[in-house]
């Protein structure tokens, strides 16, 4: 649903059975293992941004993205409010210094995007501010592709009625209600300006290499599927999935003479 005229209050938002989910998501993750260790054989960097809406399962898609994954290639950031010393610098600082390293996969649980999103909502950023971000943004995006980096946008959505009952299913669950924070809360009650500042973000942040995939996300299955398979559809543009070594042949031979 990479579209820049989605529309979040029209989107559908299909479902998947449980055993359909299933059957697709281990031999997803056997090939986005082997991508991984494509990245790492042939240099390149590739970064996942996932943004959403509160409570859209985006912690759900990544630990079933990285499940197979080797966690010497790969790191998961999640982004929180800016420490004190962050503050101090230019907003985008603190992401420069989580870009990967030539083979490595990194992962943004929130991103810079919170400059046009919380900070813009509730943190009461002055609009020329938070405007100028986009333009901000574009182009440090824009800097990353042109230098070879691999960029994939996720933004998880959900309705109003399906976030109001995963955010009481949280609160009615002792061992689910550590999930629910003070910030869920903020954002459930500024609904309406998210929902604005969504669209706004996905219209002016929306370009080429650089596009957003819009998952819509009231299935849980449907939407880790969606977001595992688009994963792997944009990583295989870069590596050769015939090409990936998943063990050197001089280490297969020996295994085959000592194992086998």
């Amino acid at each position: 649903m990479s579209n820049h005229q989605v529309s979040l209050s029209q989107l559908q938002h299909p479902t998947l059975s449980e055993q359909e989910y299933n059957e697709a998501l281990a031999p997803l993750q056997t090939e986005l293992m082997a991508l991984q260790l494509g990245l790492y054989q042939t240099g390149k960097r590739a970064i996942i941004v996932l943004e959403g809406t509160d409570a859209a399962g985006k912690g759900g898609v990544i630990r079933r993205l990285v499940d197979k994954m080797d966690p010497r290639g790969l790191r998961v950031y999640p982004i929180g409010p800016p420490t004190t010393e962050e503050l101090s610098r230019h907003y985008l600082q603190r992401f420069w210094r989580r870009i990967p390293h030539a083979g490595q996969l990194v992962i943004f649980d929130r991103s810079w995007y919170g400059r046009v999103l919380t900070e813009r909502v509730e943190c009461a950023l002055e609009e020329n501010i938070w405007r100028r971000a986009y333009h901000e943004i574009n182009e440090f995006e824009r800097l990353l592709v042109d230098n070879g980096d691999i960029l994939i946008k996720l933004f998880l959505t959900i309705d109003a009625d399906e976030q109001l009952r995963r955010f009481q299913n949280r609160f009615n669950q002792p061992d689910k209600r550590w999930k629910l924070t003070a910030a869920d809360l903020d954002s459930r009650e500024h609904w309406d300006e998210y929902q604005q500042a969504y669209q706004d973000m996905l219209t002016n942040t929306n370009h080429s290499e650089r596009m957003w995939h819009v998952v819509p996300s009231n299935d849980k299955c449907f939407s880790r599927i969606e977001c595992l398979t688009y994963v792997r559809n944009e990583l295989a543009k870069y590596v050769d999935p015939t090409a990936i070594e998943l063990m050197p042949p001089e280490v297969y031979q020996r295994a085959q003479k000592i194992l086998c």
